[in-house]
């Protein structure tokens, strides 16, 4: 059985095979998450999410890590929260459903996810940590994965985590 764990914390640092970035559609870069493993990465990881040709929302796509402990970025893109009529669930859902297909198909054992779509999309945090949670767990058995761990900026944030999975 996948340990699933919580972490507060900077997703950059993480000892892990892939983390997942909070990306927007271009690919290339932004603020946040998005900037942070820009900037960790190096300008190699740009050059690589140019030749992608973007993401379209509700999706993701792989790149090497290049100078980040990881060794693959999956560029996840969440939808902007527009009051929950605009299938906003669905796309956040495809994203960590998404980033588990390049988890197997990469090998990946141990892999670290942002909150995707809290920060500048405003999803609200309680339920996009439900989707992420649920989501994760429909693909763990078939993914390879044994180490999931939700990389959290904030504590608010990692106690909405915490408490998805201490109840399940």
């Amino acid at each position: 059985m996948a340990q699933l764990e919580v972490f507060r914390g900077d997703i950059t640092k993480l000892q892990v095979d892939a983390i997942v970035n909070a990306a927007n559609t271009s690919l290339l870069g932004g603020g946040g998450v998005d900037g942070a493993i820009h900037r960790a990465a190096g300008k190699d990881l740009l050059r690589a999410c140019e030749k992608l040709g973007g993401c379209p929302t509700g999706s993701a796509k792989a790149t090497p890590g290049f100078n980040l402990p990881a060794k693959w970025v999956f560029h996840a893109v969440g939808p902007v929260w527009n009051g929950g009529s605009h299938n906003e669930a669905d796309l956040l859902a495809g994203c960590y459903h998404g980033c588990m297909e390049l988890a197997r198909e990469h090998k990946v054992k141990s892999i670290a996810f942002p909150a995707i779509s809290t920060g500048v999309y405003h999803f609200p945090r309680q339920q996009a940590a439900e989707i992420a949670v649920r989501t994760v767990r429909e693909q763990l058995p078939s993914s390879g994965v044994e180490r999931l761990i939700f990389c959290c900026f904030d504590e608010p944030t990692a106690q909405i985590y915490e408490k998805i999975l201490d109840r399940e």
